[in-house]
């Protein structure tokens, strides 16, 4: 993160000032003044010679001026040329080749003439020359011969052209010429060549001229090169050899100098130019070049070094930049070096340039002309563009070296003064007028300006003003008496207020007076300070991984008044906001960042009158680039050296490669790893495996990923050998009882080792130890036949190849095929342990019955019946399985009270064996399962009504359910009140306490052995109670008399009322109103909630009406008082899962007669008037 200091054109957008404080005196364009030269051509002025000549001339006075021309120093007289105008109001000059005519014909010096009555001003002389671009000559250019080693120059001889040309080297085929410190072009345009190598014939050079005006190119006919060498082979490993040069047998050599030529040289150049000084050597190994100055250092502000620190360059030459420079050419063999005596001279430049004078009748002035160079340049004057020597003469002036004096001046002083100082470098020309007035005080600015300033800014007020005799100025803030100058004010020359540091109680009303003999004038300007646009959280510095979403900030504080924009700047430029760019007021996100979003963001706060930068760097962290240039080198029997350059890391180190290898023989086109190796490395021997085509590519990685495999390397074939192992995994099992397959994992191409691999397959019964039988086998299994019933067999598996065999492999142990047991387990004896589980106990069968691997002993058992009258139960069998040889086990997860029956087999792997005899016993009752649908309505505050379904799983007879219930208010709670009811009942009214407390309630059914399964629920919250059980009481004080309170219950009893009346209005027509849709519901006594004007709002579609309960199959039954299993259902209700596991073994028996013609009385029921009426 850093805050940039702001280009210097910030500050000048807020400085105000018009003048300078050495700037010419301007006179309005309403007095009568001498001319002055506006506008004019540089001095060496080039043309295009395919357009109009124009060479410019502009001036102003009071009266407008008239121009003429000279040319080569004689009068030029437009009217005689057709082809040459002169601009209207102006003195440039248009010359038209549309019809015609050679520009070459108007080259020469040129000198514009501005006059009116008061005087005359010249131009500069100007040099008009035509641009040239000539042809190259045609030539034919043998072969360069040259030996390996041995330096190289081309030369390009460029046409001579004005202005000149710029040279670059390429083939023929427009390819550039890559540079290096061995190859590179010279300041003069050649070509050099430290030394050659072989890789230097693999194209051609051609030399190419860019003219500037024709904007052309032409190019030189190429040069071919032969490199004579004593390694004629081009080998591609020896280029990034450490010592490449002795590896092809080119001699060393020390450096010597290609250019300058010698040991010494010299060089002028002139003040404010750029010094250039090049050393080019030869030498090998390719020298390397330093730069230094003798007696001091390198000027660090000036000095770059260029074409791979062959040049030293050095801007805006001054006199302290001559002395001796030296470049040192060095490498192993030794060094070498160039002196180079630097000479500056220099053209004039002004050390006082003159300027207009204005004076008043009488006054006394003068005019100063002062410059310097190298040589010292000799000063000449002129008035009106004559010589003063040769002007008539005034006695008011005089005349002393590089100043005039004028004493008394009067109105006939009036005149345009030249100053021209030259030397053989170059001449300076300034015009100078006099001018002679009687001008009262006047302002220039328009009135009461407003002025907008930054606070603590250094500031400037212009006041420009003009009169003559010149006017003296003075300045005031808010009408007050005393001048301001002095402390944090200063006025100029020029009359401008500067105010150094600008502070919130400098803000107010200033006012400027410009006073002479003949007058004074006054203007004001209002100067209003603003708080400054600053950056209070700036952007930080981040690193991002690829495809991450970044959030750069800019929080920003600025003065309310001036309008803020925000802008982001990346690398200095203005940044494009794309779609994966989200710019806000105070922040600048991207998302999915890319590997182009790196680089530096500036964030730019600006207001009209001042800007605020902070600039932080994006590091984006991606995956690194594919190494490249794979090179097989170091090339043995079982190995192999692979070299490759590294791609970029892109800023995030490299950790590991992973160099993968491809064979074309049994894998063709599948990659597979064959090694890592660290980061730092570059170069790694390979182990390989004989008669394998290899071919490798290499893997990057570092944190972020993994690059883009590089391209694949050259390929290499190792030579065959022997296998030196044999396949693994080695099987022998039987697939049918009179077979052995054995099967094996076949080898890979690595483990091959030559062709024509295949497996030696050898078996012999283990017992009989009879000899080995054997089989040559080209895959991976081998079916041995007429097998007997499960043997067990030695087993060997060798693997060969043309050119041997594997050594001798392991014995493995194989059987053949299984077939069923011939026994079943023999007395079976079973022990009831608890309602849900059984023990069994068996004699175990003889080994030799087995005929296989005896697996497990297995039990089926399925349920014959239940002891509940009239219930269905699924006889699905089940199985039990006790794995090995063993005696005993247990059977769990059985139904209580309930006929089972159960078999007992043997298994191995061929199946199932003979079953045993069958056994039959009988599980004891168990605890129920929970009731089901356990339901807690809250349908007043004094009393919650309680509903229930039986348990899906009575497992035994019911005898009844227990509740259990307490109030709590909060964490207190209240005391247990235990319920016990009989078998038949569901349904049960608690009657509250108080309005405020929930209750708890646990609810369990019970048989014979205990109390099953508890579900447990709570009465629902008040509707109040989303605040503390304390704010609640305190709420029911004051509630009844919110207005909001009363509101609501009037509308409550408002809609009660319609339905009641909508009820009777229904009944009185003798309609029937449905509860149920699609269905007809026996009904049964009335509900005795009408009675007490009690509602039920409960959100259960098929509520039970009063007096009766709903069966698991969604029926209403009626209900009844004896205890009969039928109240839980019969036979073909049930309901079973796929494996036969219980689901509803109770379901109620549906009546098979229907109840007809009763009236429904919940039609009085509001909630049934709106069923009703649906």
């Amino acid at each position: 993160m850093a805050r940039p200091q702001p280009p210097p054109w910030v500050h000048a957008a807020f400085v105000l000032c018009v003048l300078g404080l050495g700037g010419a005196i301007e006179i309005p364009m309403d007095l009568t003044q001498p001319p002055t030269i506006t506008k004019q051509s540089v001095k060496d002025h080039i043309v295009d010679p395919r357009d109009n000549i124009l060479i410019e001339c502009e001036a102003k006075g009071n009266p407008a001026p008239s121009f003429h021309w000279t040319r080569n120093s004689r009068f030029f007289n437009i009217a005689k040329d057709p082809r040459v105008s002169m601009r209207r109001r102006s003195g440039t000059l248009v010359i038209d080749f549309r019809s015609g005519g050679r520009p070459e014909e108007y080259e020469g010096e040129y000198q514009c003439f501005a006059r009116n009555k008061f005087g005359t001003a010249l131009s500069n002389r100007i040099r008009l020359q035509v641009s040239k671009s000539p042809l190259w000559p045609k030539e034919n250019l043998d072969p360069v011969v040259v030996q390996e080693g041995a330096p190289l120059t081309l030369q390009c001889n460029p046409p001579p052209g004005l202005p000149s040309p710029v040279i670059f080297w390429m083939s023929s085929s427009m390819e550039p010429i890559t540079q290096d410190k061995r190859v590179s072009q010279g300041h003069n345009g050649d070509l050099y060549f430290s030394n050659v190598i072989l890789q230097d014939m693999q194209t051609d050079y051609s030399c190419n001229a860019r003219f500037h005006f024709t904007h052309t190119i032409q190019q030189k006919n190429p040069f071919t090169l032969k490199v004579l060498t004593n390694h004629p082979y081009n080998d591609s490993s020896l280029r990034n050899h450490p010592d490449m040069y002795s590896a092809r047998g080119v001699a060393e050599r020390t450096p010597s100098f290609m250019y300058p030529q010698g040991t010494s040289s010299s060089q002028m150049v002139l003040r404010g130019m750029d010094l250039l000084l090049e050393c080019i050597a030869s030498g090998v190994p390719t020298p390397d070049i330093a730069w230094y100055k003798k007696g001091g250092d390198l000027p660090s502000d000036k000095a770059k070094f260029e074409n791979f620190n062959k040049a030293l360059r050095i801007t805006n030459v001054s006199e302290e930049d001559s002395g001796e420079y030296f470049c040192l050419a060095s490498n192993k063999m030794g060094s070498i070096r160039h002196t180079i005596s630097v000479r500056v001279k220099a053209a004039p430049y002004w050390l006082d340039e003159p300027k207009n004078l204005v004076l008043a009748p009488g006054e006394d002035g003068r005019l100063v002309c002062r410059a310097n160079g190298n040589p010292k340049p000799t000063v000449q004057w002129m008035v009106n563009g004559e010589p003063l020597q040769s002007a008539p003469p005034n006695p008011n002036r005089e005349v002393a070296g590089d100043t005039i004096i004028f004493r008394d001046t009067q109105i006939s002083s009036r005149a345009v003064y030249q100053c021209n100082t030259s030397n053989e470098h170059g001449y300076l020309l300034a015009n100078a007028f006099v001018s002679v007035l009687d001008v009262p005080p006047r302002m220039l600015s328009p009135r009461n300006q407003l002025i907008r300033v930054i606070l603590y800014n250094r500031t400037r007020l212009d006041c420009p003003f003009f009169g003559s005799p010149i006017p003296t100025l003075r300045w005031f803030k808010n009408g007050q008496g005393s001048n301001l100058d002095g402390g944090n004010y200063h006025v100029h020359e020029n009359g401008s207020l500067e105010i150094k540091m600008i502070r919130k109680e400098d803000q107010g009303i200033y006012t400027c007076v410009a006073t002479n003999i003949l007058g004074k004038a006054e203007n004001q300007v209002r100067l209003e300070v603003k708080d400054p646009t600053r950056i209070y959280r700036m952007p930080e510095d981040q690193v991002a991984k690829r495809g991450t979403t970044v959030q750069l900030e800019c929080r920003v504080k600025h003065d309310p008044s001036l309008k803020l924009t925000v802008s982001w700047l990346k690398d200095e430029e203005p940044l494009y906001i794309s779609n994966r760019m989200k710019k806000e007021d105070d922040s600048l996100t991207i998302f999915g960042v890319a590997e182009k979003d790196q680089g530096s963001y500036t964030c730019v706060a600006s207001t009209e009158l001042d800007q605020d930068l902070a600039k932080a760097y994006l590091t984006v962290l991606g995956r690194p680039d594919r190494p490249r240039d794979l090179e097989l080198t170091d090339l043995a029997e079982r190995s192999v050296r692979l070299t490759w350059i590294p791609g970029d890391a892109n800023n995030s180190p490299i950790t590991d490669y992973v160099v993968q290898f491809e064979e074309d023989q049994f894998q063709p086109g599948v990659w597979h790893d064959h090694s890592k190796f660290p980061g730092n490395v570059n170069s790694a021997v390979l182990q390989l495996s004989p008669y394998v085509n290899y071919q490798f590519r290499v893997i990057a990685i570092n944190e972020v990923g993994s690059s883009h495999p590089s391209l694949p390397s050259e390929r290499y074939r190792t030579s065959g050998a022997p296998p030196e192992s044999n396949p693994g995994d080695v099987k022998g099992e039987g697939t049918r009882k009179n077979n052995m397959e054995i099967t094996w994992t076949p080898m890979n191409a690595t483990s091959a080792f030559g062709p024509n691999l295949r497996y030696i397959v050898k078996w012999r019964r283990r017992e009989t130890r009879d000899a080995w039988n054997n089989a040559t086998v080209w895959g991976s299994r081998y079916v041995v036949g007429q097998t007997p019933v499960y043997v067990p067999y030695e087993i060997r598996v060798q693997a060969e190849n043309d050119f041997g065999k594997a050594p001798e492999p392991e014995t493995v142990i194989g059987y053949s095929g299984e077939d069923y047991p011939r026994a079943a387990p023999t007395d079976v004896k079973v022990r009831v342990m608890n309602s849900t589980a059984i023990s069994l106990q068996w004699n175990r069968v003889y080994s030799d019955t087995v005929q296989g691997q005896l697996r497990e002993y297995r039990a089926y058992y399925w349920r014959e019946s239940s002891l509940l009258k009239n219930l269905w139960v699924s006889q699905k069998r089940q199985q039990a399985s006790f794995p090995g040889d063993r005696p005993r086990g247990v059977v769990s997860q059985l139904f209580p009270y309930s006929n089972y029956k159960l078999e007992m087999v043997v298994v191995n792997g061929r199946g199932d064996g003979p079953r045993s005899e069958t056994k039959e016993f009988t599980t004891p009752e168990g605890v129920p399962s929970a009731p089901r649908r356990f339901r807690v309505r809250q349908p007043n505050l004094e009393t919650i009504n309680l509903e229930w379904d039986h348990p899906e799983h009575p497992n035994g007879i019911l005898v009844g359910y227990t509740l259990k219930y307490l109030p709590f208010n909060g964490t207190k709670l209240g005391k247990q009140i235990v319920e016990n009811f009989s078998p038949n009942q569901t349904k049960f009214t608690v009657q509250r306490a108080d309005p405020v407390s929930r209750y708890r309630f646990t609810l369990s059914a019970r048989t014979q052995v205990g109390s099953g399964e508890a579900v447990t629920e709570e009465s629902p919250a008040p509707p109040n109670e989303a605040t503390p059980t304390a704010a609640y009481t305190n709420n029911q004080a004051d509630i009844a008399t919110q207005g909001w309170f009363i509101g609501l219950m009037c509308a409550i009893a408002l809609l009660v009322l319609i339905l009641l009346i909508v009820c009777f209005i229904k009944r009185s027509r003798g309609g029937k109103y449905p509860v149920r849709e699609k269905k007809d519901v026996p009904l049964g006594p009335e509900d005795p909630k009408e009675e007490d004007g009690s509602f039920d709002y409960s959100d259960e579609d098929n509520k039970p009406l009063q007096g009766s309960q709903t069966s698991l199959d969604g029926t209403i039954k009626q209900q009844e008082s004896d205890d009969s299993l039928v109240d839980y259902g019969e036979g073909g209700e049930g309901q079973f899962n796929e494996d036969g596991s219980f689901i509803g073994q109770y379901t109620v028996k549906k009546d098979k007669e229907e109840t007809e013609g009763n009236e429904s009385s919940e039609a009085t029921s509001p909630v049934n008037a709106i069923y009703s009426l649906a």
